[in-house]
């Protein structure tokens, strides 16, 4: 088979550039195919189309999400980068193995196939696979468990019987330095990458480790291993991050940053004593995932307008609020994107600063030395800033400190711990901040919660009945006048259901997207902040203002297809 010749044929290259690019071949040590693609004479698909023809190799162009591990440790990982081959599915009952190739044409590689398939007595069906399908399965290849089981091996192996528990101190920190600890740390955290975990959970239980990682703010278990390697590995965790490795008494914080892939990931890691040994707690920090824009958060367009309003003013505080891990602070760093421009001197103080970001002069606070949200808002404002962001404003002085940042000119973001937007008022004259000095200050705030969004592979169109009908109906009659012209529903409600698919590993949902309120100050609110500022009093002003409730919001959501009833119904129920 002679590809550059067929596309001589073809008259897609004349005859001298086809001789030119047979030299080339020989030159380069490449392969027809690489050198094809690298001059962009014929797109990927169209090239390997053109090649099934030549060599009678069907293409497998639909290949499945995920292969299950059993079927990727028939043919060993070497065998698999060298001759480019993937096993794709092992059909047991007929002893049949789908195995993809790039070079179905390579004798060589078709004789190692037929010598390890042969071993486990399996008939081989062979499919032509493109080199990006190739690269995507190879990924999978990298067996999470099978790297952990090898390295747990070695690692036991050093953890020789006899010893003890505790070794000693210079022989564990050697330990914990070398390649099956270091190996199955990296094992650990890619994993997480690539499963898009928020959070890795390392758990100590009476009888062993346990691995689990949190997937669209749900825990999900991985890996379990002996518990006497919980040291070694808390130890290899403890050098990345900088913390002390003897001190097991305490908590400690640290983080870290490490390439996985082409991206850059960092971790904040917590360390955290337990009756049977140390737990840790790592945070992933994935720039590409955590900085969104506010549509991408979920923020409606109507929301999206009055956000971008109030970013515009010259000076002034926009609140975040709601409960610990509902987004808030992710929600401050998209409005960045609105704000970040040359001009501008962006001054934060972060605890803990999560993700890092080009322009911005961001600040750790540090409690244990007297290092606090109001001394360092102290300090801020003698940095000539223009905005400046406070991680959360808990106690009176820091409110009373970002009341007087804003009153003197500057943009002030902060995140508030409230159950919904009508809160942020009455919690602020809670704090001891006068009721005069919140109209002139507070330009926005937004109250928010994270529902987990269907996946768009596999969700589901059904009928709404009975309770869930009701529910939904209940809300859209509350709708402000503008909001509810522009939905339409008849004497059927229909709502979208999560089913599992393999693009979404069997879930039926794919990441997480939040529901918002938003109410912005206005002159009625500021006579009502000045005189009244219950939550039923602000509730009758936002109204006026079309605000629409988070409920209300999700509702909308479950509407379009976004999320499913049960996620908002479930987070109504935690307010």
């Amino acid at each position: 088979m002679d590809l550059i010749q067929q596309l001589v044929k073809q008259r897609k290259l004349k005859k001298k550039e086809g001789a030119q690019l047979k030299m080339e071949v020989k030159e380069k040590e490449k392969t027809q195919e690489e050198l094809i693609l690298e001059k962009k004479i014929l797109p990927e698909n169209a090239l390997f189309t053109l090649k099934s023809k030549l060599t009678g190799a069907p293409l497998r162009e639909t290949l499945t999400e995920k292969i299950p591990s059993e079927v990727l440790k028939i043919i060993p990982r070497e065998s698999v980068e060298y001759y480019k081959i993937i096993p794709l599915l092992l059909r047991k009952k007929e002893g049949v193995l789908e195995v993809g190739m790039v070079y179905p044409d390579d004798p060589k590689a078709g004789e190692a196939l037929k010598f390890l398939t042969r071993q486990q007595k399996l008939h081989l069906k062979i499919f032509l696979i493109t080199f990006s399908d190739f690269k995507k399965y190879l990924e999978q290849y990298q067996a999470p468990k099978r790297e952990v089981e090898k390295a747990l091996e070695r690692l036991e192996k050093e953890i020789r019987p006899g010893k003890g528990e505790v070794l000693e101190k210079a022989e564990f920190e050697r330990l914990v330095e070398e390649a099956p600890v270091i190996k199955m740390v990296g094992v650990i955290l890619r994993q997480a990458i690539e499963g898009k975990a928020s959070d890795i959970h390392i758990e100590p239980t009476r009888e062993n480790v346990r691995i689990r990682y949190r997937l669209d703010g749900i825990l999900h278990p991985s890996l379990i291993l002996p518990l006497k390697v919980l040291p070694a590995i808390v130890a290899r965790i403890k050098i990345l991050s900088r913390l002390k490795i003897d001190e097991t008494r305490i908590p400690q914080d640290g983080r870290f940053s490490t390439k996985i892939g082409e991206k850059t990931i960092d971790f904040r890691v917590s360390t955290f004593p337990t009756t049977l040994g140390e737990k840790v707690a790592i945070r992933v920090l994935d720039p590409t995932e955590g900085l969104k824009s506010l549509i991408d958060l979920g923020l409606s367009e109507k929301n999206f307008k009055v956000v971008k309003e109030a970013v515009k003013k010259a000076y002034g505080m926009i609140l975040a609020t709601g409960p610990t891990g509902c987004g808030k602070t992710t929600t401050l760093y998209s409005l960045f994107r609105l704000l970040n421009k040359e001009g501008v001197n962006i001054v934060t103080l972060e605890d803990p600063v999560e993700y890092y970001i080009d322009g911005v002069n961001q600040s750790q606070i540090r409690p244990e030395i007297d290092y606090t949200f109001a001394k360092g808002l102290r300090q801020i404002v003698r940095q000539d800033p223009d905005i400046i962001m406070v991680g959360e404003i808990r106690d009176e002085e820091t409110a009373a400190l970002a009341i007087h940042a804003a009153l003197t000119g500057h943009i002030v973001l902060s995140t508030l711990h409230t159950s919904n937007v009508l809160g942020v008022i009455p919690r602020l004259v809670d704090m001891g901040v006068k009721p005069f000095l919140i109209p002139p200050t507070l330009n926005l705030a937004i109250s928010q919660r994270l529902v987990r969004a269907l996946c768009p592979f596999c969700k589901k169109k059904v009928r709404a009945q009975g309770e869930s009908k009701d529910y939904i109906l209940s809300k859209l009659k509350n709708l402000p006048a503008s909001v509810a012209g522009k939905v339409r529903t008849g004497k059927t409600v229909s709502v979208y259901q999560p089913r599992g698919c393999k693009k979404c590993n069997s879930k039926g949902y794919s990441g997480r997207i939040g529901i918002f309120e938003v109410i912005k100050m206005t002159d009625a609110l500021a006579e009502i902040t000045t005189q009244t500022p219950s939550e039923s009093q602000i509730l009758k002003e936002a109204r006026v203002q079309d605000m629409i409730t988070m409920e209300e919001d999700g509702v909308l959501k479950v509407l379009k297809g976004i999320t499913s009833l049960e996620e908002v119904m479930r987070v109504a129920e935690e307010r």
